[in-house]
């Protein structure tokens, strides 16, 4: 046992100092040498000065993982220590001497047996502690795609010389597609184009996050804003409310409108792969809401699960051209079962044009599904939406334009109202926006007496 620890600690210090290196620039016949070789020379005495063993000394040579070192040659080697514990090549070869001396000391093993597991730990060891690689870092790789991002919707620069910005554009919306679905059959209903709705849209924008929209389709109309502090909404059968939850953007300007707040928006994702949207290859980075945003935007009976938000970005150019955005809401009602709401928007970004040196995409399409399940077993409930848009004018640094028009509006309620209130909760399945309409509309009616017509608008 001493001689076996003898011989490691020499030839740990051995290793150490052959690693050095002033060792390494060595020049002349010395420099063809092992660190080693003084060692295999040394002599080991017993108590009568007879020699016990007497190691030849060889031009012998370091061996690495991967590499022999012959002179200032350099040979590829296989991984690890060879199979049958012999030396690649022919047996000549400056360094054999070594291979054959290790050969001779592992046969000093009281067993074969003994032998081969302690080869097989040694191959363990160098597989795993070798050379290992460290962990991609996802993060980095976000970065990168972000940063080509940036430079191909214009830089950095130009982007930061942005004060604010202005967007119009037309649209038209159907529901596509119905299903209702039992453990027994499924029924899909289908809309034709006449169901289809048409109408327009403006936004406005202004750092630092104040945005304003409104959306007009039929004779609804919609609006929403944001004044660097809260998030507000206004729709015809919820009236005016502030949204629940931090301060966000407006979803349809990350829709190729606004490069600045896209990048920021997917500052803390991460890259989780590839995949190609209609044949362009594309990275793919990935955003989840955190627990406590969760939190905050859910209130009462609704709650919110999850919300990822998936971002397509092209290879080849290196702009965004695909988004995925998913949230599942648990809705509980008293005394029954958990209804599960999952909503899913898959937005395609087209036509991109540079506007004022800043790359926007002109065109696009959503297709929103909402998918219901839970309250009975083996059925569920999925309707198909969609919405094409394409922009008319865009406009940056407006003359004129200021905080005062993103002011909330004067109705505003004290209270907040979370956006699963726009998901059926009613017991009898009507929605909540259907009792709400019909609501607005008694309202209408009662204080317009005798007119039998009515307009939801803001």
């Amino acid at each position: 046992m001493e001689k076996k620890q003898g011989f490691f600690s020499a030839l740990k210090e051995e290793v150490i100092r052959g690693l050095s290196p002033s060792r390494s620039r060595s020049t002349g016949p010395a420099s063809h040498r092992s660190p080693m070789s003084g060692l295999l020379r040394r002599k080991k005495t017993n108590g009568n000065g007879g020699g016990g063993y007497v190691a030849q000394p060889e031009q012998l040579i370091a061996r690495s993982g991967s590499l022999r070192l012959t002179g200032e040659s350099l040979a590829p080697l296989m991984e690890g220590p060879d199979p049958d514990g012999g030396e690649a090549g022919d047996s000549k070869r400056v360094g054999s001497g070594l291979g054959q001396w290790v050969k001779g000391q592992l046969s000093r093993t009281p067993s074969f047996a003994s032998t081969s597991c302690r080869r097989s730990d040694l191959r363990l060891l160098l597989g795993v502690m070798g050379a290992p690689l460290a962990s991609v870092h996802e993060t980095s790789s976000a970065q990168y795609i972000l940063q080509q991002y940036t430079a191909a919707s214009g830089g950095q620069k130009l982007q930061n010389s942005i004060r604010n910005a202005y967007a119009m554009g037309k649209l038209k919306m159907m529901a596509c597609e119905s299903e209702t679905a039992t453990a027994t059959r499924a029924v899909k209903n289908r809309s034709g184009s006449r169901a289809a709705e048409s109408g327009g849209f403006v936004l406005w924008q202004m750092n630092p996050d104040m945005w304003y929209v409104e959306l007009a389709v039929g004779d609804s109309k919609v609006r929403a804003g944001c004044n660097g502090k809260l998030v507000w909404r206004h729709t015809p059968w919820l009236g005016s409310h502030t949204a629940k939850g931090p301060v966000r953007p407006l979803r349809r300007a990350l829709q190729g409108l606004d490069p600045r707040t896209t990048a920021c928006m997917f500052a803390d994702a991460r890259c989780i792969g590839e995949k190609k949207i209609d044949g362009e290859d594309c990275f793919i980075l990935k955003l989840c809401t955190d627990p406590q945003t969760l939190k905050a935007r859910s209130e009462g009976p609704a709650e919110i699960i999850r919300h990822v938000l998936f971002g397509y970005f092209s290879q080849k150019t290196g702009l965004l051209v695909h988004i995925e955005d998913s949230h599942l809401t648990r809705i509980q009602s008293n005394g029954g079962d958990a209804v599960y709401w999952e909503t899913t928007i898959n937005s395609y970004l087209d036509d991109y044009r540079p506007v004022e040196g800043i790359m926007i995409a002109h065109s696009g399409r959503s297709i929103v599904t909402l998918f219901r399940f839970g309250d009975v077993a083996m059925s569920h409930t999925k309707t198909k939406m969609e919405e094409a848009w394409t922009i008319e004018e865009v406009a940056f640094n407006i003359p004129g334009l200021s905080i005062d028009c993103f002011i909330p509006p004067g109705d505003l309620r004290s209270g907040s109202i979370s956006e699963t209130c726009e998901l059926p909760q009613d017991g009898k399945g009507m929605s909540v926006i259907a009792l709400a309409a019909q609501r607005a509309k008694l309202a209408v009616q009662d204080s317009n007496a005798g007119s039998k017509s009515w307009r939801m608008e803001a």
